[in-house]
């Protein structure tokens, strides 16, 4: 389980790291297990898409079981089943880094989406955040 005070932690985090590291505006979702969103947020200059992208990068990793980076890589393998995946939930995935999974004892607890800069620099983020809130 993630709490509101974890998912807040992610955020402050990940923000921090954000500008330690001059990205872009970011927007970023924390997610808990079953999909639902604990919180979210948006930094000035974020485009309104971002909180969306994030959204789809986080539930994506929950559904495929997997951070959004090794999906991206196992998409260009498999381009066909991973369209036929992005078709059968209405696009409610995005395959780039910055998906990552929350774990807690090797338990899938949620998902951090981070969206704004690169793909690479979204994953460290939300990695940052994940570990700031003791994940």
């Amino acid at each position: 389980m993630i709490t509101l005070a974890q998912a807040q932690t992610i955020l402050s985090a990940g923000f921090a790291h954000a500008r330690a590291q001059s990205a872009k505006p970011l927007a970023m979702v924390v997610l808990d297990a079953g999909g639902h969103p604990v919180a979210m947020g948006r930094e000035d200059g974020a485009t309104f898409f971002r909180a969306d992208i994030a959204r789809a990068k986080a539930y994506g990793a929950l559904g495929m079981g997997a951070d959004t980076a090794v999906l991206a890589e196992r998409a260009k393998g498999n381009p066909t089943f991973f369209g036929g995946v992005v078709t059968t939930v209405n696009g409610d995935l995005v395959f780039s880094p910055g998906g990552v999974l929350v774990r807690a004892n090797g338990v899938v607890v949620g998902a951090v989406g981070v969206s704004g800069d690169t793909g690479e620099m979204d994953a460290e983020c939300a990695s940052a955040g994940i570990a700031a809130a003791g994940f």
